[in-house]
């Protein structure tokens, strides 16, 4: 199974994002909790493209891809926003009050804890974020 969707850095777009992990959940029999862990990743990733990603005012396309290889789902996120390796940034302090903590940072924290693993490329001017979810431990209908 490959499936791909393509948004525009917009934030009405992530509703869009919603259903479409939703139904790739619902297609694979994912058990709800998975369902809205990788809703959430997803979420906060292509959130950081939309907010961050291109210069205020400029259109730009985000894509989303999805494989599913055995027991291995693969999300590839691609953009032509500005280079950013999400991968490097410094883990949150989580000891400190969220009101009084730094702002940016959880969703890649988010990423790295809910996912298997989580790998950035710069290729072609494109930013490449590839997640994976080994989905062999929960019941579906593969």
């Amino acid at each position: 199974m490959k499936v791909l969707i393509k948004l525009k850095n917009q934030v009405d777009e992530l509703e869009r994002l919603q259903h479409f992990v939703e139904k790739i959940g619902g297609e694979l029999g994912l058990d709800m909790e998975l369902v809205m862990n990788m809703k959430l990743v997803m979420e906060e990733m292509v959130s950081n493209v939309i907010f961050y990603g291109y210069p205020k005012d400029t259109e730009g396309t985000i894509e989303l891809a999805v494989d599913l290889d055995e027991k291995e789902l693969t999300f590839v996120l691609s953009d032509q926003g500005c280079e950013f390796d999400p991968t490097l940034t410094e883990e949150p302090d989580l000891n400190i009050n969220p009101a009084e903590r730094r702002i940016g940072g959880m969703g890649i924290f988010i990423a790295k804890h809910i996912m298997d693993s989580v790998a950035y490329q710069r290729q072609e001017g494109k930013n490449i974020l590839i997640m994976k979810k080994n989905i062999s431990n929960y019941d579906t209908n593969i």
